[in-house]
């Protein structure tokens, strides 16, 4: 690693962010707090992916460490596509986005001691056709029921149904890792 960062915690249980951050050759710990993810009315995708990675962000108090947040917002039109609750859930969202043009915002906190910083990616993500048996191939096979917008850019979904991406592929996959490497260096 060219640069040497100081202790990390990754406030996320989610295994596609601790492999990104793995990439990176980042040594980091996980630790997680509940986090209430409700956030007010009227905010855009952005302000909401930044909003929540920021609750999130002040559930800690570290000693030095830079601590990183993240949440990921899928939005098709205006409405926003959370985690499906069940897999009828699962199945509506993506028959929305069958045959779209979607967006998939993240936002990142990084905090250490009392330094912070907030800032998201946005990725344009273009979806073919698909069809309902595909759909439930899909959910029988790749359970995405962890996954804002009900999919993984990394899976089946990514590679046979995401026909093209504009913007940061690791963006759809929960961290924009060029950006984030970017305002680490910031924290050091």
């Amino acid at each position: 690693m060219p640069v040497n960062f100081p202790p990390i915690i990754l406030a996320s249980k989610s295994p596609r962010r601790q492999e990104l951050l793995t990439l990176m050759g980042l040594n980091f710990k996980v630790e997680l707090k509940d986090v209430d993810e409700s956030y007010p009315d009227g905010l855009s995708p952005a302000e909401i992916a930044v909003y929540i990675s920021e609750q999130k962000a002040k559930a800690f108090s570290g000693d030095g460490e830079i601590v990183i947040t993240a949440d990921t917002i899928v939005a098709l039109n205006g409405e926003i596509l959370g985690k499906p609750t069940d897999r009828t859930h699962a199945q509506e969202m993506l028959k929305k986005l069958s045959s779209s043009r979607h967006e998939v915002f993240t936002g990142v906190t990084i905090v250490r001691g009392n330094q912070s910083h907030s800032f998201y990616d946005r990725t344009e993500v273009y979806c073919k056709a698909v069809t309902a048996e595909e759909i439930d191939f899909y959910i029988d096979n790749y359970k995405p029921f962890d996954k804002a917008g009900s999919y993984g850019v990394q899976d089946w979904w990514g590679i046979v149904v995401v026909k093209r991406i504009e913007g940061s592929y690791t963006n759809v996959m929960g961290l924009p890792t060029e950006k984030l490497y970017n305002e680490l260096l910031k924290f050091i």
